[in-house]
């Protein structure tokens, strides 16, 4: 499930303090195997059942980088959205993403360079009222006047 939240692109000039956005998703197994092919990264935890009983985990976890992706989803798409170009992300995991999870992944708008065109970002994902990742996100923002 992915929600239907606007898309589009926010220009710079119309960006403010405080100005927050976000999707929520169902994650799948058929997420973390499509993650897992694109990504090579086939971690057991991610895959197999039996190992991830083994682990601190107690079972099968999503990868940190298919929660990640849901920001850059919401960078990408909503805020600023087309035509943003990333140029920095730190991100700290907090708890695991599981099968069948719904996540909320939201961004909110904390600093802006309109001179530079840029804008730096809260970033979280949120699994059952917990964040499971937090971190902050700087991007170039599109502009009018440059279109």
């Amino acid at each position: 499930m992915l929600d239907n939240s606007p898309r589009g692109t926010i220009c710079i000039e119309d960006i403010e303090i405080g100005m927050t956005r976000s999707l929520r998703k169902i994650i799948t197994d058929r997420d973390i195997e499509l993650f897992a092919e694109v990504s090579t990264d086939r971690n057991p935890v991610h895959l197999d059942d039996a190992y991830a009983q083994d682990t601190i985990f107690e079972g099968r976890i999503a990868h940190g980088m298919l929660t990640a992706g849901l920001v850059s989803a919401v960078i990408g798409e909503q805020l600023p959205g087309h035509g943003t170009v990333y140029l920095g992300q730190n991100l700290k995991f907090l708890g695991p993403v599981r099968p069948g999870d719904m996540v909320l992944a939201e961004v909110e708008v904390t600093e802006i360079d309109h001179a530079k065109r840029r804008v730096k970002m809260d970033t979280r994902c949120i699994v059952n009222d917990k964040k499971v990742l937090v971190g902050d996100a700087t991007v170039l923002a599109p502009s009018r006047k440059f279109d």
